[in-house]
């Protein structure tokens, strides 16, 4: 029991990741500091992607897969256990991962156009209005 809520953890951490690479970028919206860590886990993300490297987290979940009497994860991984086939079919991988560089470019797109906006505004200003002296 313990070894399946731990393989089901790591399951979670994994689907966190993800969606963390995929909308992160939105945060920088709001948070500018917030586009560094996102930029790192996108660089990481490309780099398992293109060199064809497991997350740790895969090896981890498959030995707690195992350790609990299910099926592992070999020799498949994360992404096509969990995702390719389930989320959208596998003749689409490169059609989804387009969508997904589209939606990291747009949500940095959005965060370069907020900082301009952030630094066009006129500082000290606390009212929105015309100042009125007499």
């Amino acid at each position: 029991m313990v070894y399946r809520v731990l393989a089901d953890v790591a399951m979670t951490l994994h689907f966190l990741f993800l969606v963390y690479v995929l909308l992160g970028g939105f945060l920088a919206w709001r948070w500018p500091r917030a586009w560094f860590p996102h930029a790192a886990v996108v660089a990481y993300g490309l780099i398992i992607a293109a060199f064809d490297f497991d997350c740790p987290l895969t090896p981890v979940e498959h030995y707690l897969r195992l350790r609990a009497g299910q099926a592992g994860l070999e020799p498949t991984g994360f992404i096509d256990t969990y995702i390719e086939g389930v989320v959208y079919p596998v003749e689409y991988i490169l059609p989804a991962r387009v969508l997904a560089a589209l939606i990291i470019a747009v949500s940095w797109t959005g965060a370069l156009l907020a900082e301009r906006r952030r630094r066009l505004r006129p500082t000290g200003s606390t009212t929105s209005g015309p100042t009125v002296t007499h």
